[in-house]
């Protein structure tokens, strides 16, 4: 634990919980990608089901602890957090801001009528991407603050929003 205290620079005991979780949510998610694979493959209800899940939901979160901690290393320079274990917590605000907002898209769709079966698919894939421009805001900023990072967010908003042109529609 002592290698984790140093390596994040995690000074209270609380702070544990952002490596815990990130470690648990790559788990989950190398998880959810290697069945959807067994699925796509066609591997259901034989015995190889399990050892492919197995075999590729580990690769998976290797592949991924790799990537996002060179991705920690590229952005350490770049974001400006006090202590390291801050980016855990970015990265996990940043994956569950997407995910969300692309599960809520389909809703707010079909609220306003677009629906697959009656519209064009551009037209459909359009009006969603487009729908989830502002939930993906709005969430980004509520999921920030929930995770203690709401200064760190506000500023990426307001810089994102500067750079496409949309700076007037901050205060």
């Amino acid at each position: 634990m002592e290698k984790v205290k140093q390596r994040w620079d995690i000074t209270e005991r609380w702070q544990y919980l952002f490596p815990i979780l990130g470690v648990v949510l790559m788990v989950i998610t190398a998880y959810i990608i290697s069945r959807r694979l067994v699925h796509l493959f066609n591997l259901n209800n034989t015995w190889s089901e399990w050892v492919f899940t197995i075999a590729v939901g580990c690769t998976l979160y290797i592949v991924m602890l790799k990537v996002f901690l060179w991705c920690f290393k590229k952005l350490a320079h770049k974001w400006p957090v006090a202590q390291r274990w801050e980016m855990i917590a970015i990265f996990i605000v940043f994956a569950i801001t997407g995910s969300i907002s692309g599960k809520l898209a389909g809703p707010f769709t079909e609220f306003l009528g677009i629906q697959r079966e009656n519209v064009s698919g551009w037209i459909f894939w359009t009006a969603r991407i487009v729908l989830i421009f502002p939930i993906y805001q709005v969430l980004l900023i509520l999921f920030g603050w929930l995770f203690g990072q709401f200064q760190f967010f506000w500023n990426f908003e307001k810089k994102m929003l500067k750079r496409m042109g949309l700076g007037f529609l901050i205060p």
